[in-house]
Formats: structure tokens, sequence, C-alpha cells
């Protein structure tokens, strides 16, 4: 015990140069810990590495995307894009240096483009003219004349049957003031209405004033301020059983509007146009 003792002893009192090669590296190198590699993760263990034993680097996952064919460029669009990015450098040159050999360049190009134009808006006719479904003046409004006339005349006729058949079960409220000259005016043209298209109009007087053409006409008991009504004349579509009210139109209107706007509002579609509109009143 006492010569392993004194055997320790000198070892440790040995300078560090004369210290054996592996020691040195031993204190010159210090041991890797293993959670500086954040590869491995937090929780995990394992043995030290040997001496000269390499630690593997993880290895990325192979991409499993499919990888994408190079889109197919269209010709057409190739060529397109380069008389576009011409044209605008044509412009360009010729507003920054305005020479007659840039100006001309540009002009003759652009004449080029629009006859392009031209020659696609002529072909665009003839597929319209042969195919009924792709010609814009047989969709909505006609633009002939004759045509136009047809058309209005079918309209209104389709429109007048609509109001005869709310006439059924609805009313319109014509509110006024007696010294109102538009409502004066406007009267005549309520009274042939409902005349001619079979829906009863139902005067009120906000003022309490007569009106020609309407001597049954109503004073007025409230219904004019809860329906908001700041301005004469004014009409309202009402449904008397079950409340129901929605404005028409505020001043002089003709014959084919009060048709136009009766039909619209009435109509499922322009119900849900603008719902906020129909409002419930109790009607006397």
């Amino acid at each position: 015990m006492a010569l392993g003792f004194a055997t320790l002893l000198a070892t440790a009192s040995l300078p560090a140069q004369e210290a054996g090669p592996s020691q040195a590296t031993a204190r010159a190198t210090p041991p890797s810990a293993y959670w500086r590699d954040r590869w491995r993760g937090w929780h995990f263990y394992e043995d030290p590495a040997q001496e000269g034993e390499q630690i593997p680097e993880p290895t990325p996952a192979p991409s499993t995307a499919p990888a994408q064919p190079p889109k197919a460029r269209i010709p057409e669009l190739e060529e397109f894009a380069r008389l576009q990015k011409t044209l605008e450098e044509y412009r360009n040159i010729a507003i920054i240096r305005p020479t007659e050999a840039n100006v001309r360049r540009y002009m003759e190009l652009e004449s080029r483009v629009v006859g392009q134009a031209s020659a696609f808006a002529d072909m665009a006719k003839r597929v319209a003219w042969a195919t009924p479904e792709l010609d814009p003046t047989l969709q909505g409004r006609p633009v002939n004349a004759k045509a136009l006339e047809v058309f209005d005349e079918t309209q209104r006729a389709e429109r007048s049957r609509t109001v005869a058949q709310l006439g059924k079960d609805h009313v319109l409220f014509f509110f006024y003031r007696s010294d109102c000259p538009y409502c004066h005016a406007f009267a005549p043209v309520l009274e042939a209405f409902q005349a001619r298209h079979g829906i009863q109009v139902v005067a009120v007087s906000i003022d309490g004033g007569p009106l020609p053409g309407f001597p049954g006409a109503r004073r007025d008991n409230g219904i004019a301020n809860a329906l908001q009504v700041s301005q004469v004349p004014a009409v309202f579509l009402a449904q008397p059983f079950t409340g129901q009210i929605t404005p028409i139109g505020f001043g002089v209107l003709s014959e084919s509007q009060l048709l136009e706007r009766i039909a619209t509002v009435s109509s499922p579609e322009g119900q849900a146009m603008l719902p906020s509109a129909t409002r419930q009143v109790t009607l006397p």
C-alpha cells in the first residue's frame, strides 16, 4: 500500500508537459455533451463515443412530393406578350424621344395591332350571328327599333297582368298635400292607372285638404309619420290583411314607371334584393 501511494504521489507531481500524450489530449479536449446535439432530442442518452468513432449525422427524409413537369407555353400567348411588350417599348421611346422615325415606328406597329383587333371583332360578329345564345342583341332589351317596340309592348302586358293579380289583395297608398302642385299633376295619372290595371288607389291627405279625382280621400291618421313620408307625392304598395307595405316611389311617375316598379318590388327577386324596404305596419 505504501509503495502504491508513493507511486501515485510521484505521478501527480509531474509537470503537465511530462504527462503522457493521451492524458494531455484528454485535458485539452473536453467531453462532448450529448444535449448539445439538438437533432437527437432532449430526452436522449447514449454511451459516449469511443476514440476515433464518428457520430453519424441525421439523414434528411427524402421528399415525397412528385416533381411538377414544366408547364407548356402556348405559342399564341408568347406572341401576344412579345407584341404587347414591343408596342409599349416603342411608345415609351417615342414619348421620350419623339423623332419622326420613333413615332412612325410606333404608329406602324399600333396600326398592325388595331388591324388584328378589327379582325377579331369581325370574327366575333360572325360567330354571334350563327350562335343565338352568344348574340348580345338577343339578350335582354333589343336594340332594333321594331323589336324594341314589340319588347316594350310585351313587357307592358305582362306587368299589367301582374298588377291586376296584385289588385286582388293589394292597394296603392297615395300620400298627398292639397297645396302640392305635383300631387295635383300626379292625381290624374293614378286615377287612370286604377281604372286601366284594376288596383285600388287609396288617397291619404296629409294636411286634410281635398284633391280632384279622389273625393273619398282619407285624412292622415298617423300612418304617414309611421312610414316616415317626408316628401309628396308618395306611393306605397300595401297588403292590408298582412300589414306589409313597400315604397314604390316619390314624385310624379309615369304609367310605365308605376308598372315597372310595382312588378319589380312585388317579385321574390325584388324583395330579396332589398328586404329592408318592406315594413310591417298596422293598417286602418
